[in-house]
Parts: C-alpha cells; structure tokens; sequence
C-alpha cells in the first residue's frame, strides 16, 4: 500500500494538495501536477517532506494539506470490530413506494443485492462503483447499503467507489468525488471512514468540499481508535461525528472514538446487513463498528426527511429530540432494524 505513518497519521508519500491559486508557491519543489474536479495534487521531488511543506504554506496563508489517507472503520485489529461474519438471511420487503431522498454513499461501493436488484437507483451504478471483490473490507459498501435501505424505505441511493477492498482511500479522491457531486447535492452524505491529520488540524481543503453542499446533511463515522483524538471528516464542522454504542445502547463501545467533537452515537456492536453472495456468506453478515452507526444515523436521518428537509431533521435530533446525551458520545440515536 502507498503511504506511510506521520505522527500516527497516514499520508501518500512525496504528494501534498492545493487549489490553483497557490501552485506556484510550491513549483520549485514540484516534479509534476494533475488537476481534477476541484483539487490540485502536486507531485513532490525526492527528499521534499509534505507536511513541512504544508505547514510552510499554511503559514503563508495558503490553502495546503498532505494527502491524508483514510481507511473504512471497522478495523479494530483482535476486536469484534475486525471482519465480517456470516449471518443468516434477514428477513427484509424492499419499499415498493419512492422516497424522494437520496442519500450518498461514498465507500467500496455497492454490489448486486435481492434488495435492491430492481431499483432504479443500482441500475444508475457504474461498473467502477461496484463493491470491491476482495480485500479485509470488500462488502463495506454493501453493508451499509443495506442498513440505509432497510431505515429509509425507497430512498435512492447514489454510490460512489472511494475505498479499496482493504479499505483504503484518500483526501484528494475524497474531495473528487464531493466536487462531482455539487452540481446535485445529495439530502444525506454518509462517510464511513477517516483518518487523522498529521498536526491535528482540519484537513482544509476537505472542509470546503463538503461545506459546499450547503442543504446536505453529512454523517461520519468517529473512528475505531479507542480515542478522544479528532478523527476526520467526523470532527470537522458542520459535519455530524458518530461513535459506537454496545450492543445493549448503553455503552461506548471498546474501539469507538470519543471527544467533544463527536455529536451523536448509535449501536455499532454485532449489526447484521446485506452483504456480496461470496464464499461461506450467503448474502448476509454481522459486522461492527463505527462505520456502521454512522449509516445508521445517516439511514435515520434520511427515513425522516421524505417529508421536511433533513437539516431540519438534524437540528431536532441534536437538540435531543427527547433521546439521552451521553457525555464524549453526544445524542443517542436509536435505530430499530
């Protein structure tokens, strides 16, 4: 895999990105640049360090970031949060009626499923956005498909592939595919995945991506690092970051992320969603972490805004919408499946 570890951080090695304008504060360490849908990624020369040059140009007032990867959030090495499991078939109706939200759903894509094989929404889904066939987190995508299906009947779902099968991505295909989406802004984002930045500040760039999409919700997962440190998108604002209740809702999960920066939580512990019809899976599995009580926030959100715009749906959750607060967890999310 292309990166390395900063500071408990992970960056793609000898890349740092900007915007246009500030190309040529970085031309005399550049060896190359490829422009894409909203970001510029500067290709450093030998022995040039990202993150000091970052932080160079940030004092200068420039917009810069290394290029962070980010990974899908149910690894937690030797917890229950590691890999999927099968599960038995879940007895589920697709919606026949259409919900008029849609929710986007940025990961490893999405694969064939009975549950969505005659939807309008999966026939739109370019072969480059299927799920991953192999690697520790082919089927995330798909299992978070199946929970939002499941909490927002009818909704469409817009399917973006930013994840490997191993679950790994990064900001600038991040901020790719955010920028692709502006021209029609999804009512939901669901990310379930991130990272931490190399100084522990916001990455900046990804920040006005999402920020851009002004009538959008945005839900993110708060990191399986057992951690008050900012995990990002989670803690960027604006953005609603999501930890990982146990499976009875009354505790944190061992491997959830926690802080200040976190606003809401919901059950992250032993889920069972669709997943690819491969091996011993029959199209079903159990599978935990804080990506997956992100989707449910996410699925909770979009289950309750077919009627009303979902930032108005969002500000009665957080204002607590008669649920509990937990301290470092935020507002509890309920979510019946």
């Amino acid at each position: 895999m292309n990166f390395h570890s900063v500071g408990a951080a992970l960056v793609r090695p000898g890349q740092i990105l900007t915007d246009r304008s500030a190309l040529s504060a970085v031309a005399r360490w550049t060896q190359a640049v490829s422009e894409a849908d909203g970001v510029c990624v500067a290709h450093l020369a030998p022995g040039v360090d990202p993150c000091e040059l970052t932080a160079e140009m940030r004092a200068k007032g420039l917009r810069a970031s290394p290029n962070h990867v980010f990974r899908g959030q149910p690894l937690f090495f030797g917890g229950p949060a590691s890999r999927p499991f099968p599960a038995p078939p879940i007895p589920y109706r697709p919606a026949r009626t259409r919900s008029p939200v849609t929710v986007a759903v940025l990961d490893t894509g999405v694969a064939e499923h009975p549950w969505w094989s005659g939807a309008e929404w999966y026939a739109r889904v370019a072969p480059e956005d299927a799920d991953a066939a192999e690697g520790q987190q082919a089927g995330h995508g798909t299992f978070i498909a199946g929970l939002l299906a499941r909490l927002a009947p009818g909704a469409t779902l817009r399917v973006r592939r930013v994840l490997d099968g191993d679950g790994v991505g990064d900001e600038a295909g991040v901020i790719r595919a955010l920028h692709r989406m502006r021209e029609r802004p999804p009512d939901v984002l669901n990310l379930s995945f991130g990272g931490h930045t190399f100084d522990d500040r916001p990455p900046r760039l990804l920040h006005d991506a999402i920020a851009a999409m002004t009538d959008t919700v945005t839900v993110a997962c708060a990191g399986n690092t057992a951690s008050d440190r900012p995990f990002w998108p989670a803690a960027l604002p604006g953005v609603v970051g999501v930890a990982a209740l146990d499976a009875g809702q009354r505790r944190r999960a061992v491997y959830s992320g926690y802080g200040t920066w976190v606003d809401a939580c919901a059950r992250g512990d032993w889920l069972e969603s669709s997943y690819p019809d491969t091996g011993e899976f029959g199209g079903y599995a159990a599978w935990s972490g804080t990506s997956f009580a992100a989707a449910l926030v996410s699925g909770t959100i979009a289950g309750e805004a077919a009627g009303r715009p979902a930032k108005d749906v969002l500000k009665e959750l957080l204002d607590g919408g008669g649920h509990r607060q937990i301290p470092d967890l935020g507002v509890l999310v309920p979510a019946s499946l």
